[in-house]
């Protein structure tokens, strides 16, 4: 098979899996994706799922293919925290959650961290679009904010919290309490309730 006949078809998916390329073609030589890969042509980004490579200098398309491929997952922790500017550092690691085991991968696109959180738990996240009329699963400040104080318990005490140099602006004036304590108890977690206590101690809340 040539590539541009494969390009014509898969393009605009932007990333796809062997499935997807195998429900076109039954009887396609998975060795073209070495031979693509070594070209240039194709990005690897784990094991089955592979993107073309002018999708590397399009925005936004490393956090989309986050949730592309390990399913489902949404993009929050440190990630979601930085994106809304509640922490000053830039965050390298693309960081998900995942009701799937936890995993990570790395690739030309970037390294992807997904870390484990029970199945009931997979909420307070949204749609935030971008281009090519796609969308990225994102969580709301809040729910980011409780994912990495449930998922990290060392952030349990009043130094590591500062540490983590929350900006207390937006902290008071757009984060939103009242829905940052519903949804804390969801969590049904005492450790959480204390780590979220604590916070609120913390930086005045």
């Amino acid at each position: 098979m040539i590539f541009l006949e494969f390009k014509d078809k898969m393009f605009d998916l932007a990333c796809f899996n062997i499935y997807q390329v195998y429900a076109w073609r039954p009887d396609f030589d998975r060795n073209n994706f070495t031979r693509w890969v070594k070209k240039g042509y194709l990005i690897r980004l784990r094991q089955g799922y592979f993107a073309f490579s002018e999708y590397k200098n399009r925005p936004d398309y490393s956090l989309y293919f986050a949730h592309r491929i390990y399913r489902p997952s949404y993009i929050s922790l440190h990630t979601a925290l930085a994106f809304y500017g509640m922490i000053p550092e830039a965050v390298v690691q693309i960081t998900n959650v995942t009701s799937l085991k936890t995993a990570s991968f790395s690739n030309d696109f970037g390294e992807y961290s997904y870390k484990n959180i029970k199945e009931n738990l997979m909420f307070g996240y949204e749609l935030k679009p971008m281009a090519d009329n796609r969308s990225i699963p994102f969580a709301i400040p809040e729910k980011a904010l409780l994912d990495m104080l449930y998922l990290y318990p060392f952030y349990d005490n009043e130094q590591e919290l500062e540490e983590l140099r929350l900006d207390e602006d937006y902290l008071h004036d757009d984060l939103n309490r009242d829905l940052l304590m519903d949804y804390c108890t969801r969590f049904q977690s005492k450790a959480l309730d204390c780590r979220v206590k604590l916070l609120c101690k913390t930086y005045d809340l």
